[in-house]
């Protein structure tokens, strides 16, 4: 494969700020774009909506790396964190979403309601208590990524003093300052998994790590990589997606004050709200990346077979064509559809999971602290330096005078 040395490279440090910007501009000019990322590799970057929706059930796109081309670059994992299923084509990936599915169906999570506002709740008390001491906090550390990094760990029963170690190297391995921490992120990450399944083979319990060690061991349903592979799937999108749409939730809801006060006065919305929150703020930008296993024709390109495919979700949740207003944050938006949690095969195992914590963390933090705003004006908040997810780096808050 030649490389292009033409090619635009639009992940700038004024797209990581905004990067909605870059969207609209780029899909105004064309529906596809071939790119240049910031680690050199070119991709076919999608961008309207109904085309992201149709390549994320097109079946000649793969995610299996096998197929892509000699230009892909991306993460560099073990095998016993590469056989996951961000990675996995139908049929193994459907061998070993059963295996889980359980863990994670809408009535099973239902279940798990009470938990989950217990938590909210006990977080909120400290998160207050924070406030009362220090005046301005960070929301992330202080309440956005304790919520869903408590409800996963107990999920497998990881031991919770290592909890955060786990997600501060999830967190460095998405915005590594440079590649050795990236590198070291991956070690970590790696190192830990083995120790945990390891630890629990030894000593199994009712968890769901142990269950999936069990059918490791006993039924031979999935190879050892695959094993370590789904705790490291289960862990890290549990815990890492779920934080951010909390934090910058709360921000896009201090943003738009209007919007805040309805939803404070009707939290029957809710539930609406939260499907609004994950169209607007998702911070997953793309879909795992896809490699298609024949040339395919979209939005009037025709793209290689192996080439590098990016479905970018932002983009699509901000196109005209699909949503009246786009750019409008409303909580009244008839039209709750979207695919922040993906579609087809590779649809969110978390979803109702997600959800449920969602509406319990705005629902806590509107509920408890009606004084909440931003300590810092909203233009100086860090963002990551990344394509692929927009989150940000901090979100200090303090209770209004």
């Amino acid at each position: 494969m030649t490389l292009n040395p033409d090619l635009p490279q639009p992940f700038d440090a004024a797209h990581f700020a905004d990067p909605y910007a870059t969207y609209e501009r780029l899909r105004e000019e064309a529906p596809v774009h071939h790119v240049r990322l910031p680690d050199g590799s070119e991709v076919w970057l999608v961008l309207r909506e109904s085309d992201v929706r149709a390549g994320l059930t097109d079946p000649r796109f793969s995610v299996n790396k096998a197929h892509a081309g000699n230009g892909y670059k991306g993460f560099s994992l073990p095998p016993a964190l590469d056989a996951n299923l961000l990675n996995i084509d139908p049929d193994d990936h459907l061998r070993l979403r059963r295996l889980v599915s359980k863990a994670f169906t809408p009535r099973y999570v239902e279940g798990m309601r009470q938990q989950i506002e217990d938590a909210s709740e006990q977080l909120a008390d400290a998160f207050a208590e924070r406030l009362k001491a220090d005046g301005a906090v960070d929301l992330i550390t202080a309440f956005a990524n304790l919520l869903p990094v408590a409800l996963i760990g107990d999920l497998l029963a990881v031991p919770e003093a290592d909890r955060h170690a786990f997600a501060g190297w999830v967190t460095t391995m998405l915005d590594p300052g440079s590649s050795g921490e990236l590198v070291a992120a991956i070690g970590h990450i790696h190192r830990f998994l083995l120790d945990l399944v390891a630890d629990r083979r030894a000593e199994r319990g009712d968890d769901l790590l142990s269950e999936l060690i069990a059918a490791r061991d006993e039924g031979d349903r999935l190879s050892e990589d695959e094993l370590v592979s789904l705790a490291f799937l289960i862990l890290m999108a549990g815990s890492e997606n779920t934080q951010h749409v909390i934090s910058s939730g709360l921000l896009v809801l201090l943003d738009h004050p209007d919007q805040l006060a309805v939803l404070r006065a009707d939290p029957g919305l809710m539930p609406r709200a939260v499907e609004e929150l994950l169209r607007y703020v998702n911070p997953n930008q793309m879909a795992i990346r896809r490699f298609p296993t024949e040339p395919v024709e979209i939005g009037g390109v025709t793209v290689p077979t192996g080439d590098t495919v990016l479905l970018c979700l932002a983009a699509a949740h901000r196109d005209p064509e699909r949503y009246a207003d786009p750019d409008r944050f409303d909580i009244h938006r008839e039209d709750t559809t979207h695919l922040a949690l993906g579609h087809g095969i590779h649809y969110c195992l978390g979803a109702a999971l997600a959800r449920i914590q969602l509406h319990s963390a705005f629902s806590t933090l509107i509920r408890r602290f009606p004084e909440l705003a931003l300590a810092v004006p909203s233009g100086d908040l860090a963002w990551r330096t990344s394509f692929r997810s927009h989150a940000l780096r901090e979100l200090p808050v303090r209770l209004g005078l």
